[in-house]
């Protein structure tokens, strides 16, 4: 099956990395990150493995952490040629960075020194990202719907945003990414309730919205200068099974959604899209390899494995 528009064009591997019956069971397969080896390493939230690592053809090479009951963000960031994991947990409130074989380095809690936040129950962490710097964004997705900044050491420096529908504010800041594709970092960081992707400067300046109508979109993740993203709903927030995936160039157009209408713009607005074939239920995040294949995991979709999308 082969499923995308114009340039972006992929065939559809549905059987890409499936374990032997009853081995490294999954639940919500949520996030997927690619380290320097080009190992692939898939994030769920089943206790019985949280972490399952890959290679490119799908064999699994090895299965780690039982801790992470809310397992839900995963980011991999390198410092000083050692690459390290984030992992936003939303059921211990908490962001936990490890090493690469799960040994704990670092836990983040509920920001308190923000002020916004009465108790831990309130923080959902659903996503973070590592700047050069190594000041650590945390999105609280699921909370008080914040961005906060840390730096290295995991203490608090501002936050900024919060519930709302300003241009400031988020309705499920479900994702976050660190964009060079113009030169100067900046933020992205998903409005998923608003279809939206917004744009702050690096201590939360807002710059600008990027709207993708009918897309609940899941966290950006940029590869060269095109930006991919798991829709997880199309249409409306309560529309189950009608996600796929979308990406946008370098000018932050949609160029081709795999698995949905092909992308359409009038009077330089984008049309709102739906989801088109059986491919997908609920993506919840891309990993895009150096071939520019994706491979797609999914939230609540019958515990289903990633799909690999091979590039042709």
């Amino acid at each position: 099956m082969i499923i995308g528009h114009y340039q972006h064009r992929y065939n559809v591997d549905p059987h890409w990395g499936l374990p032997q019956p009853g081995t490294y069971p999954v639940n919500d397969c949520h996030e997927m990150v690619m380290d320097a080896r080009g190992r692939i390493i898939l994030l769920t939230n089943e206790t019985r493995n949280n972490l399952i690592v890959y290679d490119k053809s799908g064999k699994i090479l090895d299965a780690f952490g039982h801790a992470f009951p809310g397992a839900h963000g995963l980011s991999i960031h390198d410092e000083n040629g050692t690459q390290m994991l984030y992992i936003c947990d939303i059921e211990r409130h908490q962001v936990i960075k490890t090493d690469l074989n799960g040994r704990v380095i670092l836990e983040i809690g509920y920001p308190a020194a923000a002020g916004v936040y009465q108790h831990a129950d309130q923080f959902l962490p659903t996503e973070s990202v590592v700047a050069p710097n190594g000041d650590i964004y945390v999105t609280d997705g699921y909370g008080l719907q914040y961005v906060i900044q840390h730096n290295s050491r995991g203490q608090y420096i501002r936050h900024w945003g919060g519930r709302g529908n300003g241009a400031v504010q988020f309705d499920c800041a479900h994702g976050i990414a660190i964009d060079y594709r113009n030169g100067d970092a900046s933020l992205l960081i998903t409005s998923r309730n608003h279809n939206a992707f917004k744009r702050f400067t690096m201590d939360g300046t807002y710059l600008e919205t990027i709207e993708l109508p009918g897309s609940f979109v899941c966290r950006p993740v940029i590869k060269g200068k095109e930006l991919y993203a798991a829709v997880f709903r199309s249409g409306s927030n309560t529309n189950a099974g009608s996600g796929y995936i979308t990406i946008l160039d370098a000018n932050n157009r949609v160029v081709a959604t795999p698995g949905a209408s092909a992308p359409v713009y009038r009077d330089g607005r984008l049309l709102p899209q739906e989801k088109e074939g059986a491919v997908f239920v609920h993506p919840h995040d891309v990993c895009v390899d150096d071939d520019e294949n994706i491979y797609v995991c999914q939230w609540n979709s019958g515990r289903t494995y990633p799909i690999m999308l091979e590039r042709v």
